[in-house]
């Protein structure tokens, strides 16, 4: 690494302005793509909102009581005990209301309203399902895995939004996550329930559980965006959830830019044209502010 012998700190330290040069040479190459883009494509996961402090319930820790998603996010699980995993959502339903977008969601945003006004435009496929882009202010918005402030009726299948704390009175004051909390055991009639007249089916949480498909109206507007974009941001992601991880690396195979912006490296950094290491709330503001060559 120093093969000069160099004294250490006067090495490191040259080291580090070469880096931060080499650094803004890459941002700037960034914003050359950035300002011809027409449309932009940007897809979301769970690193964005895990800086507004969201849970994600996978991993070392994520647990609710004893379980991690995967154990309740089922239609099985569903089946077998509704109420449980009933508070499970309400749980995460009332969290959320603790918690704001945060400077990625700002940012993402910001953007997508300023470059509509410039006949371009911006379109969020996110793999959250918090809302918490909408929050922020977009409104372009594909939710792959739906949203946790919709439900749908397990008996006519409507689907509705859904923002009341609680969501049913049953429910209030329930889901703590201790390991040593009570389940609460709330008959099926008390659980949420559908208010179409006519009905009053068992609603169930508008988000795709493990063991099921991706709504296909989302995917095939999803392809479309993907098919006419010339610019993809995949912000947040690991990269290996599918099929949102086939996304990006499709775009890229076309010889579109793809800028990845991570606090790591993923399966998929080596296929991308770009990539931003760090807090997606520290490295994309920059990415995405007014270029120069934009009106006022």
């Amino acid at each position: 690494l120093n093969p000069w012998h160099i004294k250490p700190d006067i090495f490191f330290s040259a080291l580090f302005v070469f880096l931060i040069r080499d650094l803004e040479n890459y941002l700037t190459q960034f914003r050359k793509d950035f300002a011809k883009a027409k449309h932009i494509a940007i897809i979301t996961g769970a690193g964005v909102s895990a800086e507004s402090g969201v849970p994600t319930f996978r991993g070392a820790g994520g647990y609710w009581r004893k379980w991690q998603a995967q154990d309740l996010a089922t239609p099985g699980a569903f089946s077998r005990d509704p109420s449980l995993v009933w508070e499970f959502y309400h749980y995460r339903r009332e969290v959320m209301s603790s918690k704001e977008p945060n400077a990625a969601h700002m940012a993402i945003a910001e953007c997508e309203a300023r470059l509509s006004q410039q006949g371009r435009s911006v379109v969020v496929i996110t793999q959250n399902i918090d809302e918490l882009h909408y929050r922020a202010g977009s409104r372009n918005i594909l939710e792959l895995h739906g949203s946790l402030f919709k439900t749908r009726c397990m008996s006519c299948g409507e689907v509705k939004a859904n923002h009341t704390s609680p969501i049913c009175p049953a429910l209030e004051g329930k889901g703590a996550p201790d390991p040593e909390a009570k389940e609460a055991r709330i008959p099926v009639n008390d659980l949420p329930r559908c208010e179409r007249r006519g009905c009053h089916g068992l609603l169930r949480p508008y988000v795709v559980w493990f063991g099921e498909a991706l709504d296909s109206d989302i995917l095939s507007s999803v392809e479309e965006e993907l098919e006419k974009c010339d610019l993809c941001l995949v912000v947040g992601t690991s990269s290996i959830v599918y099929p949102a991880a086939m996304f990006a690396p499709q775009v890229a195979a076309r010889g579109v830019p793809v800028a990845e912006f991570n606090t790591e490296s993923t399966p998929a950094t080596m296929r991308f044209m770009y990539h931003f290491e760090g807090p997606c709330g520290t490295t994309l503001p920059p990415a995405l502010a007014r270029h120069e060559s934009e009106p006022i």
